[in-house]
């Protein structure tokens, strides 16, 4: 089933602390927002909301921002595997790829994410840009050794034990520090 509901125009005729209820034609739509959009939207005004349906197990919701660039951001984020609707609406808050990857390598958090260690923000930078910064030190054109993926995922600061187990399920012709480090990854996810 591909149902798209990409767009909203109508007036707000209630808000609360996570979400407004947007009348189109008689016909009320719940959106969820960031706070940060939330503060810029007053009941009774009419406004354009780009919107999410995210159709989970149990069930569906609709996600909203208020530029489309924040729409696209989120949906770059929840394919990200782990990153569930409400992470990626904290995240897309910063409007662009480019000034998320600058705030995670900087260590500064978008203020509408709450609750995200810092391992998973920095799974979640690796994913999005293929690189961290400890992970720079790995040349692409030397031979990724496993001690070199080893060496870059500890710094990250995961457990040692954990780590090897890791690198040690990563298939041998999966070749580049990018693709080793992400299959690993995935290994220290589970």
């Amino acid at each position: 089933m591909n149902l798209m509901i990409s767009h909203i125009h109508g007036k707000i005729i209630y808000r609360d602390d996570k979400k407004v209820i947007i009348d189109k034609d008689g016909l009320g739509f719940e959106v969820f927002l960031s706070p940060s959009d939330l503060r810029e939207i007053k009941t009774g005004e009419e406004r354009d909301i780009f919107t999410y349906l995210f159709m989970g197990e149990k069930v569906i919701e609709l996600y909203g921002f208020l530029s489309p660039e924040k729409l696209e951001l989120f949906k770059i984020l929840k394919s990200v595997p782990g990153v569930g609707p409400k992470t990626a609406m904290g995240l897309a808050v910063a409007g662009s790829l480019e000034k998320l990857k600058r705030l995670l390598e900087e260590g500064e958090l978008p203020e509408d994410v709450k609750g995200v260690g810092a391992k998973r923000l920095q799974k979640i930078l690796l994913e999005i840009t293929g690189k961290i910064k400890e992970v720079k030190k790995v040349s692409p054109k030397k031979k990724i050794t496993k001690d070199d993926v080893f060496d870059a995922l500890v710094s990250l600061g995961f457990n040692k034990q954990d780590v090897a187990d890791a690198v040690a399920r990563v298939p041998e012709e999966i070749v580049g520090a990018e693709k080793r480090l992400k299959e690993a990854l995935k290994h220290l996810g589970k």
